[in-house]
């Protein structure tokens, strides 16, 4: 594994109400210095989750809502931060309640993924949910979310619809898929 760069200096150059630009000054193990800039997430954040619902072992929920990133209304998994005190699974179940208007009876974290990490810390946890029930929780989106689907046999097709083009989100359908095929199923681990 390679030795890190020493970090020579850091400064939050910006910030906004939720993200700080933080300039980083790096010493590489040959010598070179450089200047990096990334996008920090909030200081005290404890994270974010995304989830694969899933109403049957070819069907995932997608919720549309407006993105402010690509001024549209996109198709995407349920997500959103983690709340102080809660684990990875309840927070995933709570979005999914949020956005989705259904919990689930089982929940698996299967992997964390970052979007750019050449320019952003953040990173997101991403959670298979199963064994659905209705149940809607007050959120805070400022407008209802639309619901939609896809079939995880169908993924190749999604990557052409216009409102669907979160790379995350693709990455995280094309592992649950894998996922249940290797298992041979849905089933509780």
């Amino acid at each position: 594994m390679r030795e890190k760069p020493t970090v020579l200096s850091r400064e939050i150059v910006a910030r906004s109400r939720l993200f700080a630009v933080e300039q980083l000054q790096l010493k590489f193990t040959n010598g070179v210095e450089r200047t990096y800039e990334r996008l920090a997430g909030k200081a005290n954040g404890y994270g974010a989750v995304m989830v694969v619902a899933l109403r049957d072992a070819d069907t995932a929920l997608l919720v549309e809502e407006y993105c402010a990133g690509t001024d549209a209304y996109e198709l995407s998994l349920p997500k959103g931060l983690i709340e102080p005190g809660e684990d990875v699974l309840d927070a995933a179940n709570r979005e999914l309640k949020e956005e989705a208007g259904y919990g689930a009876r089982h929940l698996e974290h299967l992997t964390e993924l970052s979007l750019s990490p050449g320019y952003m810390s953040q990173r997101i946890q991403v959670v298979l949910a199963w064994d659905l029930y209705e149940e809607k929780l007050p959120g805070d989106e400022p407008e209802p979310m639309g619901l939609d689907s896809v079939r995880l046999s169908q993924l190749s097709q999604l990557v052409n619809h216009p409102q669907f083009s979160e790379g995350r989100a693709l990455a995280a359908l094309y592992l649950a898929r894998d996922v249940i095929a290797q298992r041979g199923g849905l089933h509780a681990r």
